[in-house]
């Protein structure tokens, strides 16, 4: 039996676990990210907690068949990262920095991709061929497997349907510096911000107007409720996904689509509210697409880094 780790790394902490080659997660634990100094450390910390993990338990280098990796950035198949803006790294070929601080081959990808690789494999996708993964948190990533394959793209962009343009009279920048992308109307802040324009245009009362910091928790807690402004909110909500969806499902065709991030903890509401609006904007062929929620939770994204690490070095 070989073993090996998948490593989720993003902005505050990495996440590391340590997977058995049936894809059995037997052990996991965090690390900070230290991003100071243009995280030179991040990498020597990553292949210091690995290395000690090893030592601890008394596990052979020859039992480990490499390690997994998703990053917050473009990172293409040769494992050459395009910048991770939020951790200070400029290009470099992350497979190789890390191989050569542990001593174990190295697969990376981006964080998104690789989070729906976990749910392809061992979350809401188990199964399927074909599937779109939505992550709706602070931002709106998302991962696309095609044929039973993660879409990666040219250069590692490939699924980066939160920067969809959505309204083109937009006048307020998404930080990817265009304007009136998916992330500013799908996302949690986008969500947040939504509900602050709606509350402005309107004298109606809402149970929304006495939150001193605003969440998008709030917001669906007020609409369950029964608060109509609340509600009105998150229809504008739904239907911008809807149409995203529609389009993005009318391009892939998927069998599923998995809705994962803090968003998605809404549950089964969300689902409800995006569908009728999925259906009015998808193509007929691509309209059967079920929705579920993602399983996995915060592992999604150590199953997926293990899962391409498996796929490239088992046997090896």
């Amino acid at each position: 039996m070989k073993y090996g780790f998948g490593i989720d790394l993003g902005g505050t902490t990495v996440k590391i676990a340590y997977f058995d080659e049936t894809g059995k997660m037997l052990d996991k634990w965090e690390i900070p990210t230290v991003t100071a100094n243009g995280g030179s450390q991040i990498l020597p910390d990553i292949a210091a907690s690995v290395k000690g993990y090893l030592a601890e338990h008394n596990i052979p280098d020859s039992d480990i068949l490499g390690l997994g990796i998703g990053v917050p950035g473009p990172v293409n198949a040769k494992g050459v990262v395009n910048k991770c803006i939020n951790l200070g790294w400029g290009v470099f070929n992350i497979s190789e920095t890390l191989s050569s601080l542990t001593g174990f081959p190295v697969k990376a990808g981006n964080d998104a991709n690789v989070a729906a690789l976990g749910e392809f494999w061992k979350g809401g996708g188990q199964g399927c061929d074909n599937m779109v993964f939505v992550t709706l948190g602070t931002g709106v990533g998302g991962g696309i497997v095609a044929e039973g394959n993660l879409l990666h793209g040219a250069h590692g962009s490939g699924a980066e349907i939160g920067h969809l343009v959505l309204n083109r009279d937009e006048t307020v920048p998404c930080n990817c510096g265009k304007y009136g992308c998916v992330e500013q109307y799908c996302s949690a802040t986008g969500i947040v911000r939504l509900a602050k324009l709606h509350l402005e245009g309107t004298d109606a009362p809402s149970a929304l107007r006495g939150v001193e910091k605003l969440t998008c928790k709030d917001i669906f807690d007020a609409a369950k409720d029964g608060d109509k402004e609340a509600l009105a909110i998150l229809d504008q909500v739904y239907r911008y996904m809807g149409e995203f969806l529609g389009n993005v499902c009318s391009v892939v065709n998927p069998e599923v689509v998995v809705i994962g991030g803090g968003v998605s903890k809404a549950g089964q509401v969300l689902i409800d509210g995006v569908v009728p609006y999925f259906k009015k904007y998808v193509f007929h062929a691509a309209s059967e697409a079920r929705f579920t929620l993602a399983s996995l939770g915060n592992d999604a994204g150590a199953y997926g880094a293990f899962k391409l690490a498996l796929d490239a070095f088992a046997g090896k």
